[in-house]
């Protein structure tokens, strides 16, 4: 048995990918092992796939052979393969890339110290699996911000979506668990949480709670800390979205005022199809009664375009709904016709340029809206949360707004400041002074509180995409 290892991760795919890396690093560091963000100087490489569609299943096979690599010029002695890809083609890996040396499912995470160690796994089916509080985790976020998983696992029947196969039945954490790591969190600097899961709004069904996720947030909402904090969740289920949750939103100051709730489509007999249900009518509504009880409030949705059946008349209906529901944030994703999932037998498929020419209009009709929004805010102030130097140039900051999330949504681009430098972590007022599309440019104002100098040390290497 290897006693002291240097370990690399590479973490493909969503957030929810992510916090599993985290829960991996945290126990190799329990146990005494080392991690690198140098691929070459690891004894051992973990890379944890996404395969919900086809590009990031393509983004994960080619870097499995990257990584690869390295066993033939590097120290590296050996490759662990975890997540999603394991549960699709755990043969298939086996069979076709002999350089890999393990294979961990997202139900077998804890397996991961035997597996690196070189010891055999434990044996018999593997059990739903789902952190907690004490479970030891390595943040690879900067320190401003993570993200916590309340809850694993879907129940919902969507034919396009193959996670229920691989996650599991929906199970949630327990209350006090979530308390006690956002409370932890906070104490140790974080100035920003995001609850995610599946579905994070049906949160506390199977524990017997009504109304969990809004209770949740109020017990998240009253944790003291030493400054302002925010906290968010993300992926809503429309029919989810109850009146005590937006009513708990709209009382908390520290619970941002945002909902990433992906509607999928808004054409009725596409909907049903997909298993969902609903219409472009009634989303419209729920998003009315949103705006009412929460001013201000961001709202993000994702659409999928070309799912089997839909029509040009489908599509139209679909432009005309996101034209008028004039979402703050939005993506679009192609359908990906995967071989696990119901869809997969639907009849009527649209061929793929089709489906192209579909996502370019949908992106530009929001790209209109973007940029009419942004326009909106310029001279306006807003807080921001401080992210860093740009990743394009040493001469901006970039900061997010409430209404922006990790990763996903557009930044704000800070070209000029007053009073003392930015500093990662820190939240400020900022005038804007220019919008573009996606993005916000504008001055930072004064402090008005001292928060500690972070360091950032990310341990991994890090490709989120934003989920379903």
């Amino acid at each position: 048995m290897d006693t002291h290892l240097k370990i690399g991760f590479v973490s493909l795919g969503c957030p929810k990918n992510l916090v599993d890396s985290e829960v991996m690093m945290g126990q190799l560091v329990a146990k005494g092992h080392e991690l690198t963000p140098h691929p070459d100087q690891a004894d051992v490489l973990v890379v944890n796939t996404c395969s919900f569609i086809d590009p990031a299943k393509k983004e994960s096979v080619d870097t499995i052979l990257e990584m690869a690599e390295y066993k033939k010029v590097g120290r590296v002695r050996k490759l662990i393969v975890a997540g999603c890809l394991v549960e699709r083609y755990r043969g298939d890996i086996r069979k076709d890339i002999p350089e890999v040396d393990a294979l961990i499912g997202t139900n077998e995470l804890d397996g991961i110290v035997a597996a690196c160690e070189g010891m055999e796994p434990g044996t018999g089916p593997a059990q739903p699996y789902l952190y907690h509080d004490l479970t030891p985790r390595v943040l690879a976020t900067p320190r401003h911000f993570a993200y916590i998983k309340i809850a694993e696992g879907c129940d919902h029947p969507c034919t396009f979506c193959v996670i229920p196969q691989y996650r599991g039945a929906f199970r949630s954490r327990r209350f006090e668990s979530v308390i006690s790591e956002a409370t932890r969190l906070f104490q140790q600097g974080v100035r920003e949480i995001n609850l995610i899961g599946q579905d994070t709004t049906c949160y506390g069904e199977d524990l017997g709670l009504t109304d969990g996720l809004a209770h949740l947030l109020a017990r998240l909402a009253g944790i003291e800390t030493a400054h302002e904090k925010w906290i968010r969740f993300l992926y809503a289920y429309p029919n989810k979205v109850t009146q005590k949750l937006l009513d708990t939103i709209a009382a908390y100051p520290s619970l941002v005022k945002y909902i990433d709730m992906p509607l999928q489509h808004a054409s009725a007999s596409v909907l049903k199809r997909m298993k969902r249900g609903a219409s472009g009518e009634i989303f419209l509504k729920l998003l009315e009664r949103i705006r009412r009880t929460i001013p201000g409030v961001a709202i993000r949705t994702s659409f999928i375009v070309g799912f089997p059946g839909e029509t040009a008349e489908d599509f139209e209906e679909l432009c005309q709904f996101v034209e008028a529901a004039r979402f703050d944030n939005l993506g679009v994703f192609t359908y990906s016709d995967e071989d696990t999932s119901r869809s997969y037998a639907l009849d009527a498929k649209v061929d793929g340029r089709t489906i192209h020419n579909r996502k370019r209009r949908l992106m530009a009709i929001q790209r209109k809206i973007a940029r009419a929004r942004n326009r909106a805010l310029v001279g306006r102030e807003f807080p921001v949360l401080v992210e860093g130097l740009s990743k394009e140039t040493d001469l901006l900051w970039e900061g997010r707004m409430p209404t922006q999330a990790p990763e996903i949504d557009g930044a704000t681009l800070i070209n000029d400041f007053e009073g003392a430098e930015p500093r990662q972590g820190e939240i400020r007022r900022l005038q804007v002074t220019e919008a573009h599309d996606y993005d916000v440019v504008g001055t930072l104002l004064p402090p008005t509180e001292t928060v500690p100098r972070f360091i950032p040390a990310p341990l991994i290497n890090i490709s989120l995409q934003p989920a379903l």
